[in-house]
């Protein structure tokens, strides 16, 4: 099925949250049926998917980079509206892929000195989708973009997938940032408390509300509430019960609603814990260019 077909198919808004929550991850460049830069960050289709979240209550979001192309579109996107701030990497897979990946990692570090520049992500490592011959060139990426987070000050933003011991070896040798957030977590709940241990953030995405994800739903009950956060990673993970139609920030309230009964929290002080979270993690989002 195409993006544009998808694209035809979104689902009705939600119902508004009671309290104001951020996505904390998303990618506005794919979700409007494109890659940056063929559409701008200014783009009218863009702004629509704010204004479909704002009205919602997901007020806030975090438009993050995958190379370094996307990661200029993010922080374009960023200074023109104040609703986001930009999250700049080059993804695990991507960073094989790179003809010069010093040279790429190098663009992003002048990125992330913008001051709405909030996290280097997303970053990590992807046992997936890249493989062996990939993998030297994932880790030192990764590896570049811890030493970024912790020489700036910002929130390193992992992707990892089905590569729980090696992000948390890495993480360990280098020396994790003093905020790091695991996106669109996918580990049980023993990683989960792996990850608590280290105080490291956990994102819930909509894939958490799967029929086939028990072992997901164990590992939100298992994080600490306080290092809880929700996303969308849009047009990616669309929750139940639209699973395979395509995503926007305006559909967070149906992954956070799940999250509120899954754990047992009232809805108004669930929403006003996760906002608390990822303000703590990102900082304001009325930082203003210089």
């Amino acid at each position: 099925m195409s993006k544009r077909s998808r694209n035809d198919e979104r689902p009705a808004a939600p119902e508004a949250l009671p309290v104001a929550v951020p996505d904390n991850h998303t990618h506005l460049d794919i979700v409007v049926g494109e890659r940056a830069p063929e559409v701008g960050p200014g783009d009218a289709a863009v702004i629509a998917e704010l204004d479909a979240a704002s009205a919602v209550g997901i007020d806030r979001v975090v438009q993050v980079g995958i190379d370094v192309a996307t990661s200029r579109w993010a922080v374009g996107l960023a200074e023109l509206d104040s609703r986001v701030l930009a999250a700049v990497a080059l993804h695990p897979n991507d960073a094989p892929r790179q003809g010069d990946l010093e040279g790429a990692l190098g663009e992003i570090e002048a990125l992330v000195k913008h001051p709405r520049v909030a996290a280097l992500g997303e970053t990590g490592m992807d046992f997936f989708r890249t493989g062996d011959e990939g993998r030297a060139a994932q880790e030192a990426s990764f590896r570049a973009h811890i030493g970024m987070a912790k020489a700036h000050g910002k929130a390193l933003m992992i992707h990892d997938r089905e590569a729980h011991e090696d992000v948390l070896r890495v993480l360990d040798e280098e020396g994790a940032p003093e905020t790091v957030v695991m996106h669109c977590f996918s580990g049980d709940a023993e990683h989960a408390r792996e990850c608590a241990r280290r105080g490291y953030y956990m994102s819930f995405a909509g894939n958490v509300t799967f029929k086939n994800a028990p072992k997901l739903r164990e590992a939100a009950l298992a994080c600490p509430r306080e290092l809880m956060l929700v996303e969308t990673d849009a047009p990616f993970m669309t929750p139940m019960p639209f699973r395979g139609r395509w995503n926007g920030p305006y559909l967070v309230p149906v992954t956070v609603r799940f999250l509120a009964e899954l754990v047992g929290e009232d809805l108004e002080r669930f929403c006003t814990d996760v906002s608390a979270n990822t303000e703590r993690v990102y900082g304001s989002w009325s930082v203003e260019v210089s």
